[in-house]
């Protein structure tokens, strides 16, 4: 069955009823062609994972009453990953879509010394927005109840200061440090760089903020690829010691 997105206050377990507007509702009443009293399976994002039928079909929205409801553990691992935008903004869609299928639990779009594509104040509202669509296809597509956090792009330094995890790793294409990370109920930020990676001053920065410096392998990964690589390093290693349906 299809999975469907629609916020947590669109969604009254008390009243046992539940409302989808915009871009789902489209999906929903004219690709699906789904009619009153059939059944949708709805999700807030949140872990809540909803079965409802529709009771009323309008111009801009439906409602439907739900007829079950359960809570979905959340993942086992939370893994964020801070990664420089890139020249391309399809390659940083790219990113986005694959790193939620995998699994991610945060993405930080980060502006370094050597990010090309910088954009202004203005239009960081837009691209957000554009991204957290992107971000919600993909974790549908995969039947995620948990949605990664998306936040607005930040500088290094701010990257930097954020705290709440247990491991702090920093891609570098210099290091000789294999992966060697435990994952298990544990919170892990990876930085990686875009083109041209990061600068000599911004690694030793890292360091002394305690990120650990690791290695991806002898070739040189694109940007986008060694961001995929980090989260399904910790995807591989949850799926080989957890049953399917907890891995996301």
């Amino acid at each position: 069955m299809d999975l469907f997105y629609t916020p947590s206050d669109r969604i009254d377990l008390s009243g046992g009823a539940l409302t989808v507007e915009g871009e789902e509702f489209f999906h929903i009443t004219k690709v699906l062609r789904k009619k009153e009293r059939e059944v949708i399976h709805i999700t807030d994002g949140m872990g809540l994972s909803v079965t409802a039928e529709i009771t009323k079909i309008g111009r801009n929205g439906l409602t439907a009453a739900v007829t079950e409801k359960k809570k979905v553990l959340p993942p086992s691992a939370e893994v964020t990953v801070a990664l420089s935008l890139l020249k391309s903004s399809q390659r940083f869609d790219f990113f986005l879509e694959k790193a939620t299928e995998l699994g991610v639990a945060g993405i930080v779009p980060m502006i370094t010394e050597r990010t090309v594509s910088q954009p202004k104040a203005e239009k960081r509202a837009r691209k957000l927005e554009r991204w957290k669509k992107v971000v919600v296809s993909a974790a549908l597509q995969t039947k995620r109840y948990h949605f990664p956090e998306i936040t607005a792009p930040l500088h290094f330094d701010a990257v930097l200061k954020r705290e709440g995890y247990d491991s702090k790793l920093i891609a570098c294409e210099t290091s000789s440090i294999a992966p060697d990370v435990s994952f298990f109920g544990r919170k892990v930020l990876f930085l990686v760089g875009g083109e041209g990676g990061f600068t000599g001053e911004e690694l030793e920065m890292a360091v002394k903020k305690g990120f650990c410096e690791i290695s991806f392998g002898h070739s040189i990964l694109r940007a986008e690829t060694a961001g995929i690589f980090a989260v399904a390093m910790a995807r591989a290693q949850i799926a080989a010691h957890e049953s399917p349906e907890k891995w996301l």
